[in-house]
C-alpha cells in the first residue's frame, strides 16, 4: 500500500454557504481538477483525555498544538487499512505524520498497547503522545468531502466538507456512520492547503466573492457547543469509552 506519511503545509479554513460555494467553483473550476477519489466520506476517532484536555488546550489557540486521531475513508471492515495520525500545528504551519495498518491492528495498538509489526519513528511519536496524556478514544466524527487540486500546481488542494456526524458512544468504526448531525445543510467548511503562498487567481476569486478566513475546528465546535455542556452535569468530566 503506497501513501504519503509526512505532510508540511499551510492550511486556511473558510465557512461558506451554498451560493458562495457554487459561485467560487464557477470562478476557479478551470484551474482545478478533482483528486483521485473526488468525493468520499471521512470517518475519524479522536483521542483525548477523559476531561478533553487536548481539545480544550487547542481551543485557546496556543502557538503549538497537537492531536491524535484514527482515520478511515468510508466505513472500514476489521481488515481494511486505516490511518493513525499525529497532527501538529506550530506558528501557522501544519505537520501531519501517520502510519497505515488494518483497523483491527490499529485498535489493538491504541487500546491494548500491542505494537504493530512495523515499528518506526512515527510509532515512537504515537507511543510518546499516548503515554504523555493517557489518551482514550473520545469522539467519533465523520463528514463528506469533495476534494480538488490545482492543475498547474498539484500540491494546491481545496476541500469542501459537509454533513458532519458525531457520537461519543459505540466508538467502533465498523459499526457504521451514525450519530448526531452538527452542520446545517447548505453549509461547507472549505480548506485551502498550500506549500507556500496562495495563487493570485485564487486569492482574487476569494476577494471578489467576499470569502474570508474563519477559524473552524470540527472537534472544537462539538466540544464547545455539545460536550462541554454535558461535562457540567458530571463531576470530574466523563469518559466516553464503551
Amino acid at each position: 500500500m503506497t501513501y504519503q506519511n509526512n505532510f508540511k503545509r499551510y492550511e486556511k479554513k473558510y465557512l461558506i454557504d451554498e451560493k458562495q460555494y457554487r459561485d467560487l467553483i464557477a470562478l476557479i473550476y478551470c484551474k482545478l481538477e478533482y483528486d483521485r477519489y473526488k468525493k468520499y466520506k471521512i470517518c475519524n476517532i479522536y483521542f483525548d483525555t477523559p476531561q478533553f484536555d487536548l481539545i480544550r488546550e487547542s481551543i485557546e489557540k496556543p502557538l503549538y498544538k497537537e492531536k491524535l486521531r484514527l482515520r478511515s475513508y468510508g466505513t472500514p471492515d476489521s481488515e481494511d487499512f486505516v490511518f493513525l495520525e499525529i497532527k501538529k500545528k506550530f506558528d501557522g504551519i501544519v505537520y501531519k505524520r501517520r502510519i497505515s495498518l488494518p483497523y483491527r491492528q490499529a485498535v489493538d495498538y491504541c487500546i491494548n498497547g500491542n505494537l504493530p509489526e512495523t515499528h518506526n519513528q512515527i510509532t515512537n511519536e504515537i507511543d510518546w503522545l499516548m503515554s504523555k496524556y493517557q489518551l482514550y478514544p473520545m469522539l467519533y466524527l465523520s463528514y463528506d468531502r469533495l476534494a480538488m487540486r490545482g492543475i498547474e500546481d498539484p500540491e494546491l488542494r481545496i476541500t469542501f466538507d459537509s454533513n458532519i456526524i458525531w457520537r461519543v458512544n459505540q466508538l467502533d468504526m465498523t459499526k457504521g456512520d451514525f450519530g448526531n448531525v452538527k452542520m446545517p445543510s447548505g453549509q461547507y467548511i472549505m480548506e485551502i492547503k498550500t506549500n507556500g503562498a496562495m495563487p493570485l487567481w485564487l486569492s482574487g476569486a476569494l476577494n471578489e466573492l467576499a470569502i474570508y478566513p474563519k477559524s473552524f475546528s470540527k472537534y472544537g465546535t462539538i466540544y464547545k457547543e455539545e460536550l462541554f455542556q454535558n461535562m457540567l452535569l458530571e463531576e470530574g468530566g466523563f469518559c466516553c469509552v464503551e
